[in-house]
């Protein structure tokens, strides 16, 4: 039997991506982004500067998702939207605007877990199978790493999480100290190409458990670029591919040996990587080597639903949608939202 058609209104601003997209059914129809420049001036988010800026963006932006569809803003079926966690007023603005929308349209409103979408991105329409439940979920990106079993859709567990600072942040933080734009990231993972992985060896912390922590090897790592640089001024800009490849080496470890132990604890060999950092070039190689040797069967969405965008938001709105899960207006911005 054929499905009904269900266009869902997807709405993200839990950081400082402004981002609107427009699902029929799994199928995105339009996702629209809209990244501030602004914070690459101070190596990180300012959220006073974020929240003004989403609230500049996100009418233009919305619209821009409608008319990019193809569909009249009168057949959108529900207004699904970032409710946290996040920023308190990046989230706040999406919030007030997707309340505003779903009483103008009078169609449901649908509050997301920002962290249930990473996951739930692996469901966007794609050549890809998607996964069968149970599966393991790592989601990496510049705010949060979590380690999730999927029980179902909205049935996740958390099993390991940071206790400090989180993956992406490890890169950013990195970088900025080694004198890269922000975000680090990327740059590293491009500049790692070129490098030794081998070169540098940085102490891994010990945690117990599934959880994770990045704080000590990010100030391991600013210890180490003082003391070289001191001995040689020249230091950075001689060794810089081979840094790069020695900290990324180190973060994508880390990640590796709690994949490795999860599997082991809870015997479920289908596993997604999600989030910003999945679109790391290593971690993708070692994971796959890795399932392949393993027989797992490993997942990662298509990069461009990787970090934050709202086609992620809209499916995770579709699937809810499906099952009547609506919010009312009384539903508020969570920074802390929990999964």
């Amino acid at each position: 039997m054929k499905e009904h058609s269900i266009y869902t209104l997807g709405i993200e601003t839990s950081c400082d991506d402004t981002a609107a997209s427009i699902l029929l059914n799994n199928k995105v129809l339009s996702n629209v982004i809209s990244s501030q420049d602004i914070h690459r001036l101070y190596g990180g988010v300012v959220p006073e500067l974020a929240s003004r800026e989403h609230q500049k963006l996100i009418t233009p932006i919305v619209n821009e998702a409608i008319i990019k569809s193809g569909i009249n803003k009168n057949q959108i079926n529900s207004v699904a939207f970032t409710r946290g966690p996040g920023l308190l007023g990046s989230l706040l603005v999406g919030t007030s605007f997707a309340k505003s929308l779903s009483i103008g349209l009078d169609v449901p409103l649908i509050e997301i877990n920002h962290m249930q979408a990473h996951i739930l991105s692996i469901f966007i329409e794609s050549d890809q199978k998607p996964p069968n439940f149970p599966f393991l979920a790592l989601t990496v990106s510049g705010g949060h790493t979590q380690l999730v079993i999927v029980k179902d859709y909205f049935q996740m567990e958390e099993i390991g999480r940071t206790l400090d600072d989180a993956a992406g942040e490890a890169f950013d933080k990195s970088g900025k100290v080694i004198g890269l734009d922000y975000p680090s990231g990327p740059i590293i993972d491009k500049l790692s190409k070129k490098g030794d992985p081998h070169a540098f060896k940085f102490t891994k912390p010990k945690v117990e458990g599934l959880n994770f922590s990045f704080s000590g090897l990010k100030t391991g790592f600013m210890n180490f670029i003082k003391k070289e640089s001191l001995a040689n001024e020249d230091f950075i800009k001689n060794r810089l591919n081979d840094i790069c490849a020695s900290i990324q080496n180190t973060i994508i470890d880390i990640l590796i040996e709690k994949i490795v132990s999860a599997v082991e604890i809870t015997q479920i060999k289908d596993i997604v990587i999600c989030g910003g950092v999945s679109a790391n070039s290593m971690l993708r190689k070692k994971i796959i080597s890795l399932g392949r040797d393993n027989k797992w069967k490993v997942y990662f969405p298509e990069i461009h639903y990787s970090t934050d965008n709202a086609a992620m938001i809209a499916v995770a709105g579709y699937l809810k949608y499906k099952e009547s899960i609506t919010s009312d207006l009384s539903c508020s911005a969570n920074a802390r939202y929990k999964i």
